[in-house]
């Protein structure tokens, strides 16, 4: 048996062959794991949990039926879901983690967060993410009729795109420093993120130990997902549709 570990899949109407690739990685892949962790930016956007379509209908029952099965599902927020909340977690049996979490799996310790609060050296970036964090801001605009909020969001993603395409590459990835001072205060040995859509497996040294970094890789073309059990930890890859 073993646990997966996904992110970055950006699920959206407009991408049904996404879509349909999660459905087949649940029932081909994750049907058979211990447990399914999701690394936030499972949703291109989520403007509230009373947005009620059918593509959040699809992947709520199919979560569901893995955790009617007996495996558990857990959910850490990104930055393009962090509005999703407990009502739909619950419809999709899902369990909502802290930010940063640490596992211990198969005798390793692994920490896992979305990514984006290791991206420090963007400090426009943390500016944003810290307002749109602020419990008042989430409130009123949770308050706002889904049209509006909708129209909002749309706007936010493309000032992110325009803004995102005018920076440096370095900036908008992990800062060293900031990997090391997450190994080290949580005591991992592993950790495992996504935000940057750079899949990879680094070496960290940390106070001499050697850790290791995982990165997934964005559902944009084939799907990307860490693959954990008693022999070790996997980077692996895998096409939306059997072949």
């Amino acid at each position: 048996m073993s646990t997966y570990i996904i992110a970055d899949l950006h699920l959206s109407e407009d991408e049904p062959a996404i879509t349909a690739g999660f459905i087949n990685f649940i029932h081909q892949q994750a049907i058979h794991a211990d447990s399914l962790y999701i690394l936030g930016d499972f949703f291109n956007y989520w403007i509230g949990d009373d947005d009620q379509t059918e593509l959040h209908q699809q992947v709520a029952d199919s979560l569901k039926m893995l955790s009617e099965r007996g495996i558990p599902c857990y959910f850490i927020h990104g930055n393009r879901d962090f509005l999703l909340g407990q009502r739909y977690a619950k419809q999709c049996g899902m369990t909502i983690l802290p930010q940063e979490t640490l596992l211990e799996l198969y005798g390793k310790r692994i920490l896992i967060l979305h990514g984006d609060t290791l991206c420090i050296d963007d400090q426009a970036y943390q500016d944003y993410r810290k307002k749109v964090h602020t419990p008042w801001i989430q409130r009123i605009f949770l308050m706002l009729p889904l049209f509006i909020r909708r129209r909002i969001a749309e706007k936010m993603r493309k000032n992110s795109q325009y803004a995102s395409s005018m920076k440096a590459e370095s900036i908008m990835d992990v800062n060293p420093q900031a990997v090391i001072n997450a190994l080290n205060h949580h005591q991992a040995d592993w950790m495992i993120h996504g935000h940057t859509h750079r899949p990879a497996i680094h070496e960290v040294s940390v106070g001499g130990k050697q850790c290791f970094r995982g990165v997934l890789g964005a559902w944009h073309h084939e799907g990307s997902a860490f693959v954990i059990d008693k022999q070790g930890i996997d980077l692996i890859f895998f096409p939306f549709q059997p072949e």
